[in-house]
C-alpha cells in the first residue's frame, strides 16, 4: 500500500444508488466491502459522508429558512449516514467507530483528537460525522480538517465520475481528463476540486487528493496501491 493512512470523503448522495433519496443497502453495502478489502491490507481508514441523500442545509436556506438551522440539521443528516455506514461495516466483520462533532453520547463519540488516531492505529475504521460542528462549512472542509488533523496521508474523494475534468464530463462530451494536476493549476484553470476553503486548506497543509470513481469495485483499493486511478491533486 502506498498509503497508510487515508481519509475518504463520500457524497451523501453517493448513498442514494438509483434512488431519489435515502440511503440504498446495496450501495452502501458495496461501499462497506471495498472499504474491507483496504483495511484487511493493513490501510488505516477514516471516513467523512456528507448528508445531501436525507438533507442538505444551503438549499433549505435558498427556500427560505434560516441558514444556521438548516446547516446543523444537514449535520445531524451526516450522523444518520454515518451510523448506516458503521453498521454495514460491522455486518462484515470491520471495527468501527463514528466520532461527531457534536456531541450525543447514546450513539456515537464525542471527536477526540487523541482517541481518533488510537482507534486508526489499532485499526478501527473511524466515521466522523457532524461536519466542523460549526454552520457555514461543508462536509468537504470537514474532511480535510480532519484528515489533517489525524494526519492522514490523502484524502480520496469518491464521486460519480473518474477524476478531475477540463469541464464537466456529464454535460460536455469533449471534455478532457487530467490524470494528474498541481493546486495552482486548478486555482489557474478555475477547477472545481472541492469547495475553495477545503481546497487552500489541503493546499497550505500539502495534503494531495485523488479524486476517483468510487462506484467501480476494486478502484478504492487501487488508489490506496498507488496505481493509477482518477485525477491526483498534487504540488
Amino acid at each position: 500500500m502506498k498509503y497508510k493512512r487515508i481519509l475518504l470523503k463520500l457524497s451523501g448522495e453517493a448513498l442514494m444508488g438509483t434512488g431519489e433519496y435515502g440511503i440504498s443497502p446495496e450501495k452502501i453495502s458495496e461501499y462497506a466491502q471495498d472499504i474491507q478489502s483496504i483495511v484487511n491490507q493493513g490501510c488505516q481508514v477514516a471516513i467523512v459522508i456528507g448528508g445531501g441523500n436525507i438533507f442538505r442545509g444551503i438549499q433549505a436556506a435558498n427556500s427560505g429558512m434560516d441558514r444556521v438551522q438548516g446547516d446543523y440539521m444537514g449535520m445531524l443528516a451526516t450522523v444518520i449516514n454515518g451510523l448506516a455506514l458503521q453498521s454495514a461495516l460491522e455486518d462484515i466483520q470491520v471495527k468501527t467507530r463514528v466520532m461527531t462533532a457534536i456531541k450525543m453520547d447514546e450513539v456515537a463519540e464525542p471527536f477526540i483528537r487523541r482517541r481518533a488516531v488510537r482507534h486508526l492505529e489499532k485499526g478501527r475504521v473511524v466515521i466522523f460525522s457532524a461536519g466542523t460542528g460549526n454552520p457555514y462549512f461543508t462536509t468537504d472542509t470537514a474532511a480535510t480538517l480532519r484528515a489533517i488533523e489525524v494526519e492522514a496521508d490523502v484524502i480520496l474523494k469518491g464521486t460519480r465520475v473518474d477524476g478531475i475534468y477540463t469541464a464537466d464530463p456529464e454535460k460536455d462530451a469533449t471534455a478532457t481528463k487530467y490524470e494528474s494536476i498541481t493546486f495552482d493549476e486548478v486555482y489557474q484553470k478555475g477547477l472545481r476540486v472541492m469547495d475553495m476553503t477545503a481546497f487552500t486548506l489541503c493546499n497550505e497543509n500539502k495534503l494531495p487528493i485523488i479524486v476517483f470513481n468510487m462506484n467501480i469495485a476494486g478502484n478504492l483499493r487501487n488508489a490506496v496501491k498507488g496505481e493509477d486511478v482518477g485525477t491526483l491533486v498534487n504540488f
